[in-house]
């Protein structure tokens, strides 16, 4: 028995030692400030995103506004709804949002986990949203998403302006057309920004 988990432990190592490094991120776009990288994620037929641009607001106006779940529906693109399920803190916040997408497929939903961190002495803010899964029960009609990975790295400029490196990998979940692309946030995260 011993001999078999080794021989599988040693395949798992083996496993990520000759996977390699991941692969580099491409320019898709570059408009108005905005610059918007791609980038295949091994096992997914989504690609993962990158956006990177400069924000005129401070740190703190930022993150109250990505903070701020009540108000997401007025600018987060194909939001239909956006609650908050825990708030832990001011900057630990659970919260259900549905997204709409165009028919013929299914609206998606999730939960996300927010949670802000400061770096004491270069003062970058990191926020972390991956999606947690089994927090609100699943609704008929629409599909769960469980795989989602998205961060906000805030690194203030000046005092009026920040530095934001967005990245985002998820899996949509269940029917996938390429044609939705425009839903997803390589496509809405600019119109975001510039709101």
């Amino acid at each position: 028995m011993r001999r078999i988990l080794s021989i599988v432990f040693l395949l798992f190592v083996a496993k990520f030692a000759v996977a390699g490094p991941e692969e580099p991120w491409s320019l898709s776009t570059d408009k108005e400030g905005i610059r918007v990288y791609t980038r295949h994620i091994a096992d997914s037929k989504i690609k993962a995103i990158k956006v990177e641009c400069t924000f005129n607001a401070s740190a703190a106006q930022l993150v109250a506004v990505l903070m701020d779940i009540k108000t997401c529906s007025e600018w987060v693109y194909h939001t239909k709804s956006a609650t908050i399920i825990k708030q832990v803190s001011p900057s630990d916040i659970y919260y259900y949002s549905e997204v709409n997408i165009p028919w013929p497929v299914h609206n998606r939903d999730f939960v996300a986990h927010l949670k802000v961190t400061q770096d004491p002495k270069t003062k970058i803010v990191t926020i972390d949203a991956p999606v947690i899964s089994n927090m609100v029960p699943a609704k008929d009609g629409i599909v769960r998403v469980e795989n989602s990975t998205g961060r906000w790295v805030i690194t203030p400029v000046d005092s009026n302006h920040v530095s934001i490196v967005y990245t985002l990998h998820l899996d949509p979940g269940a029917l996938y057309l390429p044609g939705l692309s425009i839903c997803l946030p390589h496509k809405a995260l600019p119109k975001v920004l510039k709101v």
